[in-house]
């Protein structure tokens, strides 16, 4: 046999043109974060320097712009770079020195330290040829002071390097702006740009030789001093730090978000709870991830637990770890501790706030009430916590769910349109809970759990049972008064109920209305093949011929004596088509037309002429139809 040839090896090739296209125009979603790529090198170029001369002096990052020439300048008194760095770190796409540095400080004797360094991928640089049509970098290094050098180039994929006279030790980056991007060298936009981006960094950052660096005020949870106010004090002094990230609303409450000790999660800043009326379904959350000190996302909230549509927040971290694009969070096991701590902190807030700032409480409760309803689902803390304090909305307004029991019960009323249990827990005095609406129905289930009330669920089959006791009659009386009383789609029940004075009332059937919508939607093919699969399954043995119950009342003195009348061979139509009317009239919902409620009128007032005339005979009863 001959031998099998041996593979051959190939470099794979990179067109280095199309690749600076993708990272220089592609990598992030706005050009405004190249400036921040751009400050963020001069801190770490800072960092660097006293990592490695071990020297004291205060960092200082100087920004200039100068509108008329388009150019933005962005100076340092950083560590500096030698020639043989430019061409290593500063033009060699994807190799950064910070990496390599941090990968040594992690390494030595300091590992586990945090350096304060910023980047990781050796990209940042590449972002300045987004903004400008040249780049010019003059830079002297710490380790060579008495030598300067000069990198310039137009598209990153050719460069130059010369000496120049030694300047101040540090590095400055020069932009000629394209023309689309010259509103950059403009100092009040610049300024608004670098403040909300490096509002934590700890090196000061001056614009235009401004004596106050943007970020002057440290976060609370770094300033010592605000630790140390008075409660209500440093309360002030959290709500207002919070105000200047707050993209929407007036923060009412601030939480603490403290490093946890175990060292799980390293995040820690403040969150708030946001001063602006919510629905359920309301997502305001709004969390701002600085990492060292740089914003990184300012749109981060999936860190929050979903039912905090009512939260906003304000975190820093050394241990998240940023997309190539630093834009967005890779989804890693510390990001998931930080989703955690988050909760924790939310659930252990709001109780803190219940028990120490009492009118910040109430105002949360009025604002956020439909959504805690939910957010009380998603946590048997928050429930506890909720539980007594929250309204539910129903037929005598909002009211705390303690006060919708009645005799051991509370009633909940399952859709929009039925105004037949509106009237009849009228008629009985027995407050109505809207099941209908947000969250209502699942909070009352579960409260009704804790305290021992029953949930009737009205117009379900436990429900109906609970409130309608079940009587019997004669298969041809009950079909007798059924061809009086019911329409097509309504099956008689002989019943029992309160109150006494109400002789009938119908009670949409809402397990033939589901499965009759699910037929629908299998016809318009609205629902998935698999979720109609399972809805069939569920619905199976529901007999969906009638879409409503009319429930008789069998102790109604009008129903006593229309039985009566009809065991003594008496004409019922008239009283039967009174009580038509009734029920067509009392149980009148919004789909019905006007034409069916304008016939029950016209039968109502014809059956009361018949009786009051003393019923003289069945040629005189008019019916829907004009019919003798």
């Amino acid at each position: 046999m001959s031998p099998e040839p041996v593979p051959v090896l190939h470099r794979a090739g990179v067109d280095l043109s199309g690749l600076m296209s993708v990272l220089g125009k592609h990598l992030y979603s706005t050009p405004t974060v190249a400036i921040r790529e751009l400050v963020q090198n001069a801190h770490d170029s800072i960092i660097r320097r006293r990592l490695e001369a071990s020297g004291e002096e205060a960092g200082r990052i100087e920004v200039f712009t100068e509108p008329t020439r388009k150019i933005v300048r962005i100076v340092d008194n950083g560590a500096g770079l030698t020639e043989a760095e430019i061409h290593e770190y500063l033009a060699t796409v994807g190799v950064g020195y910070t990496r390599k540095l941090r990968q040594q400080q992690d390494s030595g004797a300091a590992a586990g330290d945090d350096t304060g360094l910023i980047g990781m991928f050796g990209l940042g640089f590449l972002s300045a040829f987004v903004l400008a049509r040249r780049v010019r970098v003059r830079t002297t290094s710490w380790q060579t002071p008495g030598l300067g050098h000069q990198y310039l180039s137009s598209h990153a994929e050719q460069y130059s390097v010369q000496p120049i006279p030694a300047r101040a030790i540090g590095t400055e980056v020069e932009l000629l702006l394209r023309d689309e991007f010259t509103l950059l060298a403009n100092a009040a936009h610049l300024r608004d740009i670098l403040g909300r981006y490096c509002a934590l960094l700890r090196e000061p950052i001056h614009i235009d030789g401004s004596p106050q660096p943007i970020n002057l005020e440290a976060p609370p949870w770094r300033n010592h001093a605000a630790v140390a106010q008075l409660p209500a004090q440093a309360r002030k002094t959290r709500l207002e730090f919070a105000a200047r990230f707050e993209k929407s609303f007036a923060p009412i409450a601030v939480i603490d978000l403290p490093r946890a000790p175990d060292g799980d999660c390293d995040a820690e800043g403040l969150l708030w709870i946001q001063d602006g009326a919510t629905y359920g379904t309301s997502d305001n959350r709004n969390l701002s991830v600085f990492l060292r000190g740089m914003l990184l996302d300012d749109d981060a909230r999936d860190l929050l637990p979903p039912w905090a549509g009512f939260v906003g927040g304000v975190i820093e971290s050394s241990r998240l770890t940023p997309t190539a694009s630093r834009e967005d969070l890779q989804r890693d096991a510390h990001y998931q501790s930080v989703q955690h701590a988050l909760r924790e902190a939310l659930v252990a807030g709001l109780g803190e706030i219940a028990r120490q700032e009492p009118e910040a409480w109430r105002r949360i409760l009025t604002r956020h009430n439909e959504a805690l309803l939910g957010a009380s689902l998603c946590d048997e803390r928050l429930f506890s916590l909720l539980m007594d304090k929250l309204s539910i909305p129903g037929t005598q307004g909002e009211c705390a769910p303690r006060m919708l029991a009645h005799k051991g019960a509370i009633h909940v009323m399952l859709e929009r349109d039925n105004d037949f249990e509106s009237m009849l827990f009228r008629a009985l005095g027995v407050p109505l809970a809207f099941g209908h609406l947000y969250a209502v129905l699942p909070f009352l289930r579960r409260y009704c759990a804790a305290t021992g009330l029953r949930l009737v669920e009205l117009g379900t089959e436990h429900g109906n049972r609970q409130l309608f006791a079940p009587a019997t009659l004669s298969e041809a009386e009950q079909e007798d008064l059924a061809a009086h009383l019911a329409d097509d789609d309504e099956c008689l029940i002989p019943a029992r109920f309160e109150p006494v004075d109400l002789p009938l009332i119908v009670v949409p059937d809402r397990d033939a209305l589901l499965k009759r919508r699910l037929e629908e939607d299998a016809r318009d093919k609205r629902v998935s093949t698999a979720a109609l699969s399972l809805a069939r399954q569920f619905a199976a043995g529901i007999d969906a011929r009638h879409a409503a119950r009319l429930y008789l009342n069998l102790d109604n003195p009008a129903i006593v004596a229309l039985r009566e009348t009809r065991r003594q061979g008496g004409d019922i139509r008239p009283a039967a088509q009174l009580l038509k009317a009734f029920k067509i009239l009392g149980n009148a919902r919004q789909q019905e037309t006007g034409a069916e409620i304008g016939n029950a009128l016209q039968a109502l007032s014809a059956a009361v002429a018949l009786l009051a005339s003393g019923n003289k005979g069945p040629e005189t009863i008019t019916g829907e139809n004009g019919e003798k």
